[in-house]
């Protein structure tokens, strides 16, 4: 059984070992942390942490950095998270509110999130996955071109021209309206996908072939909205921590390229309950990424699935501090997108 000064001395070994990449020993710890007792008490509380695992001697020296296990146990007894400055706060208010629309920000939050944490910033793009078809409309470009708007119950908007075979009037176009709406109109986006690719047999054969296109239009359409992806920034601060992996960082990066591998660790993380969900070296073995901690939380937008934004980096690394601001910035988009 682990006592609460070992436990207070497993967090000093975490948080200087964080701090200078150097292998802590009983008198660093004397010296920099007011314990009040001796170097050997310090030295006998570390043994017992070496016996559950929970620290490791990485060579001869007398020093000692963190297991994964004790990472664990640190991130799992961390009741303080470091909360964000005011000036931090404004400056996610600030650079996330100058964004556009959705796929600026999410640009923008990725690369902040990457410059707060010194981490490898991912973020899930969202999904209409609960969205339903509100109503469509086709809007005349030119006799042949036509602009496709998709508009799902939730009030997203998304548009695609469709380049027709031949020229069809006004009255056309409003019955294959017509027609196209009486088919996914209330309809969920994978389901409205999959009838659109069905066939129309009751449409007049003259008018088939655009009815075709303007419906493969709107499947892709549908389609895109349930298409998983990341936005990925600040690779170059994995590589700068290269040397806090034992082995060679090309299988992380090989593991983040393969988006379904984070996408897949991201939806097993979404059953965490705590705001932000940490998971820690060999947890994370099977994805590829058993050298790296990988930190989440979810935000929503509504009328889409909830999605989450994280860091990829070395088990030595700030979790306090990465863990405020993954909160911070979730916490803003989530607010943000449910009042747009």
């Amino acid at each position: 059984m682990v006592s609460e000064r070992s436990l207070a001395v497993l967090r000093a070994i975490v948080q200087d070992y964080v701090a200078s990449r150097e292998p802590v020993g009983s008198k660093a710890i004397v010296e920099r942390h007011a314990f009040g007792v001796s170097a050997a008490t310090i030295r006998n509380d570390m043994a017992l942490l070496e016996e559950e695992e929970l620290i490791a001697a990485p060579h001869t020296s007398s020093g000692r950095i963190p297991t994964d296990k004790g990472y664990r146990v640190f991130v799992d007894q961390l009741t303080e998270v470091r909360p964000m400055t005011r000036a931090q706060r404004h400056a996610i208010e600030t650079f996330l509110g100058e964004s556009s629309d959705l796929d600026e920000l999410l640009a923008r939050t990725v690369r902040l999130v990457a410059q707060l944490t010194r981490q490898l910033a991912v973020v899930q793009y969202p999904s209409f996955g609960s969205a339903r078809v509100r109503h469509i409309e086709l809007v005349s470009l030119a006799p042949d071109r036509v602009l496709c708007i998709l508009i799902t119950d939730s009030g997203q908007v998304e548009q695609r021209v469709a380049e027709l075979a031949r020229r069809i009037d006004d009255e056309t176009l409003a019955a294959l309206r017509a027609r196209l709406n009486e088919v996914v109109g209330g309809k969920a986006m994978a389901d409205a996908a999959d009838a659109l690719s069905g066939p129309f047999d009751d449409v007049a054969p003259v008018d088939a072939e655009a009815l075709r296109t303007l419906a493969t239009t709107l499947a892709e359409q549908a389609r895109a909205q349930r298409q998983d992806r990341l936005v990925v920034a600040g690779a170059a601060n994995l590589v700068r921590t290269e040397q806090d992996f034992a082995g060679s960082i090309l299988g992380v990066i090989e593991a983040i390229e393969e988006q379904v591998v984070l996408l897949r660790l991201f939806g097993e993380m979404a059953g965490d309950e705590h705001p932000v969900a940490v998971r820690i070296g060999r947890e994370n073995a099977s994805f590829g990424l058993g050298e790296a901690s990988v930190l989440s939380s979810a935000f929503e937008i509504p009328g889409r699935d909830v999605s989450r934004l994280g860091v990829v980096g070395p088990t030595r690394m700030d979790y306090s501090h990465s863990i405020a601001a993954v909160r911070a910035v979730a916490r803003y988009l989530s607010r943000t997108l449910g009042e747009n």
